[in-house]
């Protein structure tokens, strides 16, 4: 009879939980670059703002210092928001160990089963080995004492001649 383990639907099911909390994991981790894009874009435009204010015309120092403000203030947007992502895929991560721990436990279970399985089956063929054994001893001394019977009976009959 081949091994089954009792577990195996629990083990299936924290299985299935952990891909899908993988799959959460590397949602957020795109959440994650795709608000670090933002970030570098904006920082980007920054840079390049100040460059052109360098070079624009003295009448629209005033406009390009708002834009600037504005551009910094959404600076600070996204640093919070990919602050906040980044709390969040911190979170899911600690789920995803979670999961990979119950797994883990449930796999570690499942082996020591089996290697119990295994050492009872051992001992079950051992134990039928000595059984065999036993029989044969039995039908070799059986048929030893009826060989030994034929032979006393044999030399009965040439003495008795």
């Amino acid at each position: 009879m081949p091994f089954k383990y009792r577990l195996e639907s629990v083990l299936t099911v924290r299985i299935r939980k952990k891909e899908a909390q993988l799959v959460v994991v590397l949602k957020a981790q795109q959440a994650v670059l795709e608000a670090e894009d933002r970030i570098r874009q904006n920082q980007e435009e920054i840079s390049q703002t100040i460059q052109n204010k360098k070079t624009a015309d003295f009448k629209m120092m005033e406009y390009y210092d708002s834009y600037l403000h504005h551009l910094w203030d959404k600076a600070d947007v996204l640093e919070q928001e990919r602050q906040r992502l980044q709390s969040i895929l911190d979170d899911e991560k600690a789920k995803l160990v979670k999961c990979e721990q119950e797994v883990k436990v449930l796999e570690k279970h499942k082996e020591k089963q089996k290697e119990a399985y295994i050492e009872e089956e051992k001992k079950a063929e051992l134990k039928q080995f000595s059984e065999i054994g036993v029989q044969r001893f039995y039908i070799h001394s059986k048929e030893a004492s009826e060989a030994q019977e034929e032979l006393s009976e044999f030399t009965n009959l040439t003495e008795q001649e």
